[in-house]
C-alpha cells in the first residue's frame, strides 16, 4: 500500500459536552484545576480512593478536561487491544508529547500506525539488535567498571539516567558520532524534562522553552546526517541508519521528517523509560539481599569471568534475572497511566461514553490490584514463573502497554537489563543505607526524588 493512499481517520474528536458525562459516577473536583493537584501529588492513593468509591468507571477532571478513568484488565484490554478501532493515541497523547516529540509512533493511529511500525521494525529485527548488543555490553561493563573503582554512596537514578542517554546515542546513533553527542544528549534532556513541564507554552526562561530549542538542535542534526547516512555503501548496523534504509511496503524510503520524528522519540522512549525502570530494579535488589544473591548464584552459573562478553546465550540463560525485572516494572511501572481519545460511542461494564471523550487506563493501579496479586506492595519475582503467568488476566501486568501500540522495543528493554545486570551483580553488591527510606515520585515516570541512595561495594 502507498504511504500516499493512506489518510487522516475523518472523525470530530471534539470533546463532548460535560453533560452528557454526568452519568457516570465521580467528582471533577475545583474549578479549572480540576484534580490535577491530587492526582500529582499521590497518584497511586488517589486513584485507589476513587476507585473504593466510584468503582472501576469513574468521572474525572484533570490537566484541563473532564476525563473516564476504566480500571482492571479488562478495561486495559478494551482500550489496549482495541480490536474495534475506537481509541485514538494520537490524540490521547498528543496535548503531553505534541509539540515536542510529533509524529512519533505513539503519535500515530490505526492503519497509519500500523505501516510505519512495519517500516520501523527492521531496525529492531535480529541482526541490527546483535550489533545494538555488542556495544551496550561494552557500554555498560566500561560503566560499572568505573562504579567499582568508586565504592561507598551513590545516587543511583542519575547515574542510571547518564548509562542510559549514552548507550541509547551508541546504539541508536552509531559508536561514531563523535564531540557532537553530548550536544544531542543534553538536547533530548532538555526535551524530555520539558515533555512532563507544568508550564505548557515555550515562554522565555520556561523548561518548555528549552526543550523547544533542544529538538530545533536535535531536528537539525537528524536533518544533516539523514542524507549522509543513505550515501553510505555499507549502511551502518546503529537504529538511526537502519531507519534511513527502510522502506514502506511499496518499497519508497521513508521520508526526512519521518526519520526524524521516529528518532526523536524512540531515543527519548528508550532513555528515559528504562532510566525509570533500571533504578526501581537496583533499588528492589537493594532492599531485599535474597533476591541479589539468588541472581549473583544465576550469573556464576553462567561460567564467564568479569572480563568476558556476554552474549545473548548468555542472557537465555538468565530467567530468574527477567522474572526479578518483570516484577520491578510490575511495582512501578514506567508509564503508570495511558491516555487515549475515544473516536466513536462506546460503552464499559453498562455505561454510555460518548465519541471525543478522554480516557485513560492504569498500569499501576491494576498492578496493585489485591485480588490479582496477593500482598501487591511485597517484592516477590515468584509471580512471574511460566505458572504462575498462565493462570492470569493477559492484561493484568502491562507495563509494556499492549496491543498495536506494545513497545516495540520491549526485546531492547530485556536485553539491556539482563546485560546490565550480569555485569553490575558479577562486579557490586548494592544495598541502602541503613534507616533510609526511598521515596519515589510515580507520575508522569517513576522516579526518586532524591536520586535513590545505595551504598556500592565489590561483590
Amino acid at each position: 500500500m502507498s504511504m500516499q493512499s493512506v489518510a487522516s481517520p475523518t472523525y470530530s474528536l471534539t470533546p463532548p459536552k460535560r453533560n452528557s458525562l454526568k452519568h457516570i459516577p465521580g467528582d471533577e473536583g475545583w474549578p479549572i484545576i480540576g484534580k490535577t493537584l491530587q492526582v500529582l501529588a499521590d497518584p497511586k492513593g488517589h486513584i485507589e480512593r476513587s476507585a473504593a468509591k466510584y468503582g472501576p468507571v469513574y468521572r474525572s477532571h484533570m490537566f484541563g478536561e473532564t476525563s473516564i478513568v476504566l480500571l482492571g484488565p479488562e478495561a486495559n484490554e478494551l482500550v489496549m487491544f482495541d480490536q474495534a478501532k475506537q481509541f485514538s493515541s494520537e490524540h490521547g497523547w498528543g496535548r503531553i508529547l505534541g509539540l515536542l516529540f510529533p509524529r512519533g509512533l505513539m503519535l500515530r493511529d490505526f492503519e497509519e500506525h500500523r505501516l510505519h511500525r512495519r517500516a520501523l521494525s527492521v531496525a529492531f529485527k535480529s541482526e541490527p539488535m546483535k550489533s545494538y548488543f555488542t556495544e551496550l555490553d561494552k557500554g555498560i561493563a566500561a560503566r560499572v567498571a568505573q562504579w567499582k573503582a568508586r565504592p561507598g554512596e551513590m545516587l543511583i537514578y542519575p547515574a542510571m539516567k547518564q548509562l542510559t542517554l549514552d548507550l541509547a546515542a551508541t546504539s541508536f546513533l552509531g559508536a561514531d558520532i563523535g564531540p557532537e553527542v553530548d550536544e544531542i544528549n543534553r538536547a533530548f534532556v532538555d526535551m524530555v524534562a520539558a515533555a512532563v513541564a507544568p508550564i505548557r507554552r515555550p515562554l522565555p526562561g520556561t523548561q518548555m522553552a528549552r526543550g523547544v530549542k533542544g529538538r530545533r538542535r536535535v531536528v537539525a542534526y537528524f536533518a544533516e546526517q539523514i542524507p549522509i547516512r543513505r550515501a553510505r555503501k555499507n549502511s551502518g548496523n546503529d537504529l538511526f541508519s537502519q531507519l534511513c534504509k527502510a522502506t514502506h511496503e511499496d518499497g519508497a524510503l521513508l521520508s526526512e521528517q519521518d526519520i526524524i520524528d521516529h528518532m526523536s522519540f524512540l531515543m527519548m522512549a528508550a532513555h528515559d523509560t528504562l532510566t525509570s525502570s533500571l533504578t526501581s530494579f537496583v533499588g528492589e535488589l537493594a532492599a531485599h539481599p535474597e533476591w541479589q544473591q539468588k541472581l549473583r548464584e544465576e550469573i556464576g552459573a553462567l561460567g564467564i569471568s568479569a572480563d568476558q562478553p556476554t552474549s545473548l546465550d548468555h542472557l537465555a540463560a538468565m530467567p530468574l534475572s527477567e522474572m526479578a525485572f518483570k516484577e520491578a516494572l510490575r511495582l512501578k511501572p514506567p508509564v503508570p497511566s495511558m491516555p487515549r481519545r475515544a473516536v466513536r460511542d462506546f460503552t464499559f461494564r453498562g455505561f454510555a461514553i460518548p465519541a471525543g471523550t478522554m480516557v485513560g487506563v492504569n498500569p499501576l493501579f491494576t498492578h496493585h490490584m489485591k485480588d490479582i496479586w496477593p500482598e501487591p506492595d511485597r517484592f516477590d519475582p515468584v509471580r512471574f514463573t511460566d505458572e504462575a503467568q498462565r493462570n492470569r488476566h493477559r492484561y493484568a501486568w502491562v507495563p509494556f502497554g499492549g496491543g498495536a501500540h506494545m513497545c516495540i522495543g520491549l526485546h531492547f528493554a530485556y536485553m539491556q537489563t539482563k546485560c546490565f545486570a550480569r555485569h553490575f551483580l558479577q562486579n557490586l553488591a548494592v544495598s541502602l543505607p541503613s534507616g533510609y527510606k526511598p521515596d519515589w515520585q510515580m507520575w508522569p515516570i517513576p522516579k526518586p526524588r532524591d536520586g535513590l541512595r545505595v551504598m556500592l561495594k565489590p561483590a
